[in-house]
């Protein structure tokens, strides 16, 4: 093989249409786009636009309610933590961070809030620093000897 007899295979790269080339190209005239005016523009969104009739996004009555205020919380199991000890993904001799947490793959990298829940069983001894911590998971770790730390953030405690 030389490198001045490589080329790709049949079919792999296909030439764009050329538009607005004439009749005999099959794109002449509108360009495949059909209409003449406004729908014919590049740009133009009139999506939801029912002709002057007021649109069902606008028909239809508003449900619901977002709170601005809400704290999102993400989940960790005592089941997911053991897992991960066994795994060899986290030290139980050490404390065991969100940061660490997040390594491990137990949760995303970008979760900064964390509860604790008491699924599953824990038996591993482990220090845990969590932001939240349900009672039965606090109980479950004690009980295995470990200990939870349950972070305050700085809105929480100011408030």
């Amino acid at each position: 093989m030389e490198l001045n007899t490589i080329a790709d295979n049949e079919g792999a790269r296909k030439a764009r249409m050329r538009v607005g080339r004439g009749i005999g190209s099959g794109k002449g005239k509108t360009c495949g786009r059909g209409v003449k005016g406004q729908k014919s523009r590049t740009g133009v969104s009139i999506n939801g636009f029912e002709g002057g009739q007021m649109p069902l996004h606008r028909r239809l009555p508003k449900r619901g309610f977002h709170n601005y205020m809400r704290v999102e919380y993400a989940t960790v199991g005592l089941n997911d933590v053991q897992r991960a000890i066994d795994a060899g993904k986290l030290d139980a001799k050490s404390t065991i961070t969100i940061a660490n947490l997040a390594a491990a793959g137990v949760i995303r990298n970008n979760e900064s809030r964390i509860k604790l829940l008491a699924n599953g069983e824990l038996t591993a001894k482990v220090t845990i620093e969590v932001s939240k911590a349900s009672a039965t998971a606090i109980a479950a770790v004690e009980k295995s000897g470990g200990k939870v730390i349950v972070l305050v953030a700085p809105a929480e405690v100011a408030a």
